[in-house]
């Protein structure tokens, strides 16, 4: 009665008042003797579709919540978008925000990662895949992992494709290397003398489809050597050790011969890692050689 007849609509009302529009209605419904002053309320569209959202989202946990309610209307349920996007959201299926975590948690393993640039072996690796095509029309895949610190190929596959298991060999390849080089599994040399803790090594990759694969995370989180840091998206200069070797490896060797297929290829790959790692001088370690600089003694 008061707001009525001071001519207020509701939200001045409420503003002159102090208190939520939404107090306001819940009072108005009490005092008329409709639905209870507080919930729940009845959700009779989103009950009744819940489980088929459900899954949905668990069969493609990739998709949105558009995709989600467009397979559930196909389906002959009559729901609306906001809908669906509430029954995930309540049921922490919701991508856009575990994309949004997941970012978050990319971002800290980055900055953590190159904050204090390391300065010792086995604490950042870099890994991507490098196109290349044949004399004879093949097109093969360069999967080299390279140290941040000592410039160390530790290994450089050369494969048919570039799926996340292409990606999961060169690092297991890589860690079977590094405890050839060492004496010692990787593990051992990943343990801190002082306080015993492990610190794991960071493989930095892009965010290619083979490194974002749900498969490549698992054997990640498998391995106690390894956690996994991803550049920021269009920001290639961030992984950019791999890069240079993919540069030096093309300019200074493949280019200059003719390479008949893969296995030539291979082999081609195998005589230049020699080279970068045993004879090579490297101007941003020193002029020092990968091979003397990542068989050094930590300090």
């Amino acid at each position: 009665m008061i707001r009525r007849e001071a001519g207020l609509d509701v939200r001045r009302f409420c503003a002159l008042a102090g208190i939520p529009t939404t107090t306001w209605y819940r009072q108005r419904e009490r005092a008329l003797g409709g639905r209870p002053a507080k919930g729940p309320w009845p959700r009779p569209a989103r009950d009744r579709v819940a489980a088929v959202v459900h899954a949905y989202a668990l069969r493609y946990p990739a998709w949105g919540h558009r995709k989600i309610w467009a397979l559930t209307v196909a389906d002959g349920h009559d729901v609306s978008m906001r809908t669906v996007h509430r029954i995930l959201d309540e049921r922490g299926l919701l991508h856009g925000r575990r994309y949004q975590a997941e970012r978050r948690e990319l971002a800290k393993a980055r900055k953590q990662t190159f904050h204090d640039p390391p300065t010792r072996r086995n604490r950042v690796w870099q890994t991507d895949f490098c196109e290349l095509e044949t004399r004879a029309g093949g097109t093969w895949q360069l999967g080299g992992v390279v140290g941040y610190v000592t410039k160390f190929c530790l290994t450089c596959p050369v494969t048919a494709t570039k799926t996340w298991r292409e990606a999961v060999g060169a690092l297991e390849a890589a860690r079977e290397r590094a405890g050839e080089m060492l004496g010692q599994p990787l593990l051992a040399d990943l343990v801190d003398r002082d306080t015993g803790e492990l610190e794991p090594v960071g493989v930095v990759t892009d965010n290619g489809p083979c490194y974002k694969a749900g498969a490549f995370g698992r054997y990640i989180r498998s391995r106690p050597e390894f956690e996994h840091v991803r550049t920021r998206h269009r920001s290639p200069e961030t992984n950019g050790v791999i890069e240079r070797w993919y540069q030096s490896i093309k300019y200074e060797h493949l280019y200059l011969h003719e390479i008949d297929d893969g296995p030539a290829l291979a082999e081609q790959v195998l005589d230049y890692q020699r080279i970068y790692n045993d004879e090579r001088p490297h101007e941003t370690i020193g002029w020092a050689r990968p091979r003397d600089r990542y068989t050094q003694a930590p300090a």
